[in-house]
């Protein structure tokens, strides 16, 4: 049996000083049966110049080597945004959590924080093998029933620069970025949170009583591949039930992967395994971890809005958005307006007054940064932009105001004598319409390892998220002063991923014994695909119109409806070998990945039993163009209980002509399986390089909908 050595051993660790080579830090992969007895630790680096590497690639069991290299980082209402209730649905049903264990690796935790309170958490798991270790301000006292593991790794990070010095060698959060996403997947309730009065009310994880264990891998002095591995490792053996992995790597292919390879490992213990898209879009083939084995998240918006208001001389009132942290004006200030504000010497001249900015042709990032850098008292934008996240949280007194609303404040200035104005701040609004929306930078399928899996999976809440912030780490700066908060407004598909590692923890809750793969069909198969609106989820990086599977998978997530899904569709270990298969991975290559060499290829096939499908055809197509006529095979479980018939329903795809085959499907009994065929035929002459549609099973009586996405695309996958 092999095994994969996450940050492996090395046995020509110690390099002779009169080498000239410079040595660099490596991931081997070796067979379990050539580790040498004094490197028996799966957290050892091996430092090897380019002559020491060629040694070990020799050497009996020697499968691959990867160079180590960096990492990166992808960053309550959302519990309520999701659905999740204590009367119905995921919560009560799974007891909340409870006794499921959240692994992630990330930056650390800050233990002190109210999220990590376990009142009314159950004891520790007699199954878990983790440990709280000592280190730097950080004492094994300090977990408890709630953060019941805490590791760290940094030796990788250590060999790639043996002379750096590593400030807080310990399991503790000095970015934020850890506790923030723990919090999000399984935090405590705490009651009066919010950011300086913004989203105030209580704040809650998305699996409450989950247990948590953090392995810091993710470091201020930088991040490594290697100890990332190294954590997931330690993970599974510690016996975590759900991974979230909110980082990634650019560029692999699956068997160069070691974050791939270190997840195919959880797989096949059971272990679910959430991460993120990445934070690069919207520009297609942008995403990372499009894993087959994984969740690949997408992240999207919430209803929730947050805002400033301009109250005029007149007495008038408009309210846009801001996010500024510091006080609202006490006195009204003379208000003008500056047309785009790019006129440095206009804006010198209106010290100590509000600007108001005209954003006719999308200069809102010039504007800002004038603004910021004169002597005006604030600034007040009318800009008809939609995708202003990114600068709401100013350190500047700054509101961002629709042309309607703008109109108001212009005609005012206007018609006065001496306009003046009050910038008020602090307030939240929930129930914006629509939402959920796709954030701009949310990245794209498809993905570039595995091209015949649509990818991304889901989408779930990234955009401006509340949730638990290190005390002693500063959130914001007014006029060089540092402010400090017990909670942090943040984005990225960095938050998206926890909060689908906790929905998973509850599934997981519920349903102990359901696969990976049985998790993640019941998640995409019921998410929404519709807004609050009931109109077709939108994509603010596609200028607001309607988001494709490539933007936001199935859609977005739906905790309860995903806990009694009527049909999933399971994979094992073994249909994930006929993949790689598939994708003519050699032998080696296969082995890097599962550590076995049980596997077979006497099945290769890209036809994974996916929920959802993907398939690429040519702009112009003959007759007998193979690629013009694209065939899918499918199994469904029933999870039903006793009999049950669902008949086929599809979407039209323009030129394209979808067909099922049977299009109905009899069930007998719960966990009988039953089988169609998707066949997609694309025209000869292909209009749109993007068409999508749907497949629904639904059952007789409307209980169940299982609906899975379909992408026809001409779309050229770079290969990797």
């Amino acid at each position: 049996m092999a095994n994969y050595i996450a940050l492996c051993f090395c046995f020509l660790a110690i390099l002779f000083p009169f080498t000239m080579s410079k040595s660099e830090t490596y991931i081997i992969h070796m067979d379990l049966s050539a580790m040498p007895k004094a490197f028996s630790s799966h957290h050892s680096c091996a430092s090897l110049t380019p002559s020491e590497l060629q040694v070990i690639k020799k050497s009996q069991g020697y499968l691959s080597s990867t160079k180590d290299m960096t990492v990166k980082i992808d960053t309550t209402h959302t519990s309520q945004f999701l659905g999740l209730n204590s009367n119905s649905g995921a919560w009560p049903k799974s007891d909340y959590g409870r006794d499921v264990i959240i692994g992630l690796v990330d930056t650390g935790v800050w233990p002190e924080s109210k999220s990590y309170n376990d009142n009314g958490m159950t004891d520790v798991p007699s199954r878990w093998k983790g440990e709280c270790e000592s280190g730097t301000q950080f004492n094994s006292s300090l977990c408890n029933k709630k953060l019941i593991g805490a590791r760290y790794f940094n030796k990788g990070l250590i060999a790639s620069n043996p002379n750096i010095t590593i400030e807080m060698n310990s399991a503790r959060d000095t970015e934020g970025h850890g506790t923030h996403t723990s919090t999000t997947a399984a935090g405590s309730r705490v009651e009066s949170a919010s950011y300086f009065g913004y989203a105030p009310g209580a704040a809650t994880g998305m699996a409450p009583k989950a247990h948590v264990a953090m392995y810091k891998a993710l470091w201020d002095e930088g991040s490594m591949l290697s100890d990332i591995l190294a954590a997931i490792d330690q993970a599974i053996e510690d016996g975590v039930d759900v991974i979230s992995l909110s980082l990634g790597i650019d560029g692999r292919q699956l068997y160069d992967d070691p974050i791939a390879i270190a997840a195919f490992a959880a797989m096949e213990k059971g272990i679910f395994v959430s991460t993120s898209a990445g934070n690069e879009g919207p520009d297609n083939e942008s995403l990372h971890n499009g894993t087959p084995w994984v969740l690949t998240m997408a992240a999207g918006t919430v209803d929730r809005e947050f805002l400033g208001s301009v109250t005029l001389g007149n007495g008038v009132s408009v309210t846009g958005l801001s996010l500024y942290p510091g006080n609202s004006s006490s006195s009204d200030s003379s208000i003008v307006f500056l047309n785009s504000c790019l006129d440095d010497k206009e804006l010198n001249k209106n010290a100590y007054k509000i600007a108001v900015c005209y954003d006719a042709n999308g200069s809102i990032s010039d504007q800002l940064y004038n603004i910021r850098n004169s002597n005006v008292s604030g600034g007040v934008f009318i800009t008809n932009t939609t995708d202003l996240e990114f600068y709401l949280q100013s350190e500047f007194p700054v509101i961002f105001l629709n042309f309607q609303d703008g109109d108001k404040v212009l005609k005012y200035i206007k018609s006065s004598h001496s306009p003046k104005a009050r910038l008020e701040f602090q307030v939240t609004h929930l129930g914006a319409k629509p939402a959920p929306k796709v954030a701009s930078y949310s990245s794209r399928g498809p993905s570039g390892s595995c091209p015949s899996i649509l990818k991304p999976d889901l989408m779930a809440p990234g955009a401006l998220i509340l949730a638990s912030w290190p005390q002693k780490l500063a959130v914001a700066k007014i006029n060089s002063r540092e402010l400090f908060s017990y909670f942090n407004i943040i984005s990225g598909t960095s938050m998206s991923c926890p909060h689908a590692a906790g929905v998973a923890a509850l599934l997981k809750g519920v349903h102990p014994k359901w696969s990976p793969a049985a998790i993640r069909s019941a998640m995409m198969t019921t998410a929404d695909s519709l807004d609050n609106t009931q109109g077709p989820i939108r994509d603010i990086g596609r200028d607001n119109n309607a988001a494709t599977p490539l933007d936001m998978g199935a859609g977005h997530i739906n905790p309860n409806k995903a806990l009694d899904p009527g049909l999933i569709y399971d994979a094992t270990p073994e249909d994930y070998v006929n993949l790689l298969c598939g994708l003519d991975f050699t032998s080696k290559q296969i082995k890097s990945i599962t550590r076995s060499s049980s596997y077979s290829c006497s099945k290769p096939s890209l036809d994974l039993n996916y929920p959802s499908f993907i398939g690429y055809f040519n702009f112009n197509s003959s007759k007998s163009d193979p690629k013009r006529i694209q065939e899918f095979n499918r199994t469904v479980t029933n999870l039903g209980d006793g009999q049950s018939t669902y008949t086929a329903k599809l979407t039209p795809m323009g030129k394209y002509t979808v067909s099922v085959a049977p299009d109905k499907l009899v069930f007998k009994e719960k966990y009988e399986k039953q089988s169609y065929k998707l066949r997609i035929e694309g025209p000869l002459l292909v209009d749109n390089y993007l068409v999508y549609g749907s497949l629904s099973w639904v059952e007789t009586s409307g209980k169940y909908v299982v609906k899975s996405s379909i992408v026809a695309t001409t779309i050229r996958v770079e290969p990797l």
